[in-house]
């Protein structure tokens, strides 16, 4: 591959905001500052190889499917290591973010919202594997600290003779709003604070404002019921199985 002078000025430009991040973060005393610069080489490297490889099988349905399943894996496994590794807990994520993806690709396709190909199923496919997975970690984890947090009130339900669902329902409902507040924002501020990127790159890709427009507004929806689906199988299914931190 040629490096053109677009992409040097882009490499210029990464590495700045790389430094940025780092200084900052170290500056303020955050332990492993060095995260930041290594999240982006990697996302960076994988972006490389994904455009490589999508060159030639966006258009096959079969390299599509195995594409998205890849992207479905390392989600699942990203989210549980979030919120504690055990493989009970990767099955009730896994479980979630596959209702949640399944869901909204079934809706979107059968009502014809998005015309069904191999590139659209890719294109939102992806984007909602990585909303389910940005929402299952939410979930998880607000979940875990709400409970040690409010590990006298599960008590006392208990000691009043209700079953762990019962004594958990509140700090599920509670973890399930927090989850989804980031794609509620996102949602609500479209077109005022911010241009998403599937708008955006559909614009710059030739496709008019209106139909633009229309995409996003089906994958914001999409985001918002994927992850509605995730976050409440995930507290439901978690929430009377937490019990309180050691020590």
């Amino acid at each position: 591959m040629t490096l053109t002078p677009e992409i040097w000025h882009s490499l210029i430009g990464v590495a700045v905001l790389v430094a940025i991040a780092v200084t900052v973060l170290s500056v303020a005393g955050v332990g492993h500052q060095w995260s930041a610069a290594a999240a982006v080489c990697r996302g960076a490297v994988q972006l490389a190889l994904i455009s490589v490889v999508l060159t030639g099988v966006i258009t096959d349905p079969r390299w599509v499917t195995l594409a998205l399943l890849v992207m479905f894996t390392v989600a699942a496994v990203t989210s549980t290591h979030r919120t504690g590794w055990t493989l009970p807990r990767f099955l009730v994520v896994t479980g979630a973010m596959a209702a949640g993806v399944t869901t909204v690709l079934g809706v979107v396709f059968l009502t014809g919202a998005i015309e069904f190909s191999s590139r659209y199923a890719l294109a939102i496919g992806g984007i909602i594997i990585g909303g389910a997975m940005s929402t299952a970690t939410l979930a998880g984890r607000r979940l875990a600290q709400a409970t040690e947090e409010r590990w006298s009130e599960v008590e006392g339900w208990l000691a009043l003779g209700a079953t762990p669902r019962q004594a958990t329902r509140k700090i599920a409902r509670f973890s399930i709003r927090e989850a989804l507040i980031p794609s509620t924002d996102q949602t609500k501020t479209t077109g005022l604070v911010t241009l998403p990127g599937a708008f955006v790159g559909a614009i710059f890709g030739g496709v008019s404002p209106l139909d633009a427009g229309r995409f996003q507004i089906v994958v914001l929806a999409g985001i918002m019921a994927a992850g509605a689906v995730t976050a409440a199988v995930i507290a439901v299914s978690l929430a009377p199985t937490l019990h309180r931190a050691a020590g």
